[in-house]
C-alpha cells in the first residue's frame, strides 16, 4: 500500500514499500511485459477489485529495481547438496526495425547466469551474473556466500575443475564433498600417495572403475537437476534480460528466481525408483 510522503506541501509524491515494487516486477517478469504494459496490468487489479489505490508508474518501478533488496529464504534445517551451473542470457537492445530504418549494425552482447540449486528440493538457493568472459570458478564464492544452510556436497562440471574451487568450498564447509569431474590429462597430486586430496580420490576412482564408474560412485549424474532448472528459467522467464543496468538486472534475475521457487513450492512430482 503507498503511502503520501510530504501530504501537507505542494508536489507531494506517493511512496511505494518494497512489497508493491516487488510484486510489480514479478508480473512483470511472469507475463514477459514492459514496463509501460506492466502499468496498465496493475492498475487493472484494483479496478476490477473495487478500490481506489495509486499504482507505482513505469519509471518509479525502473527507478526502484536499482536498488531493490530481496529476501532470502532458507530452511536452516538441513545440509544441502549444491549443485551449480552457468548459462548466458542475452541482453536487450535495439531490434531490427531499428537497425533497418536507420542503417546501424548492432553487436547484440550478453551475460553469465550462474545458479546454484538443491537438488533435494529444485528451489535455486543462488543466483547471480557475470560479464560473458568471466571464468565460472571464480563465481563459486559468491554463490556460496548466499547459502545460509550448511552444505553437504558441492556438485558442478568440468568447467569448475580448479584448486580454487576446492579451496572456496572448504574454508566454508570444510566437511563438503567436492565433485568435480577431472579433466582427462589431470594428474595426481604431489601427496596423492600419503595425503590424498578429493581430487586424488576422484582420479583414483575413475582408473579403478571409469568414469561411467565413477559418476555413479559419486552420484554425479544429479548434475542432470541444475540443467532442468536453467532449462525451466529460459523457458518460463525467457532467455533475455530487459533492464538496462547492471543494479537491475541483478534484480531482474532475483525476481525471476523467487517467482520459480514459488512455483515449485505450489507443487512438484516426487519420483520413486520402482527396480
Amino acid at each position: 500500500m503507498p503511502f503520501k510522503a510530504n501530504a501537507d506541501r505542494r508536489g507531494g509524491q506517493p511512496r511505494y514499500p518494497a512489497l508493491a515494487i516487488t510484486t510489480a516486477l514479478t508480473l512483470r517478469a511472469v507475463f514477459r511485459l514492459a514496463l509501460r504494459q506492466t502499468e496498465g496490468r496493475i492498475g487493472s487489479i484494483p479496478a476490477l477489485l473495487g478500490l481506489d489505490l495509486a499504482v507505482p508508474d513505469h519509471s518509479t518501478r525502473s527507478r526502484r529495481a536499482e536498488t531493490l533488496e530481496m529476501p532470502r529464504s532458507h530452511s536452516g534445517s538441513r545440509p544441502v547438496h549444491l549443485l551449480v551451473d552457468s548459462t548466458g542470457l542475452q541482453l536487450c537492445g535495439p531490434g531490427e526495425w531499428l537497425v533497418e530504418k536507420h542503417g546501424s549494425r548492432t553487436r547484440r552482447s550478453w551475460r553469465k547466469l550462474h545458479i546454484g540449486v538443491d537438488a533435494d528440493t529444485g528451489r535455486i538457493v543462488a543466483a547471480g551474473l557475470a560479464a560473458q568472459d568471466v571464468d565460472d570458478a571464480s563465481q563459486v564464492g559468491p554463490l556460496l556466500d548466499q547459502v545460509a544452510d550448511p552444505i553437504a556436497s558441492f556438485t558442478a562440471d568440468g568447467a569448475y575443475d580448479q584448486d580454487s574451487v576446492y579451496g572456496e568450498v572448504a574454508a566454508r564447509h570444510p566437511d563438503a564433498a567436492v565433485v568435480l569431474p577431472p579433466r582427462s590429462s589431470a594428474v595426481p597430486s604431489a601427496t596423492a600417495e600419503t595425503a590424498p586430496t578429493q581430487r586424488d580420490q576422484h582420479l583414483q576412482t575413475i582408473a579403478e572403475r571409469g568414469r561411467r564408474g565413477w559418476q555413479k560412485a559419486v552420484g554425479y549424474n544429479r548434475r542432470a537437476l541444475v540443467e532442468a532448472d536453467i532449462a525451466r528459467f529460459k523457458r518460463v522467464m525467457g532467455g533475455g534480460l530487459r533492464s538496462r543496468t547492471d543494479g537491475r538486472r541483478a534484480t531482474e534475475v532475483a525476481i525471476a528466481v523467487s517467482a520459480l521457487n514459488r512455483m515449485i513450492g505450489l507443487g512438484r512430482p516426487e519420483y520413486v525408483r520402482l527396480a
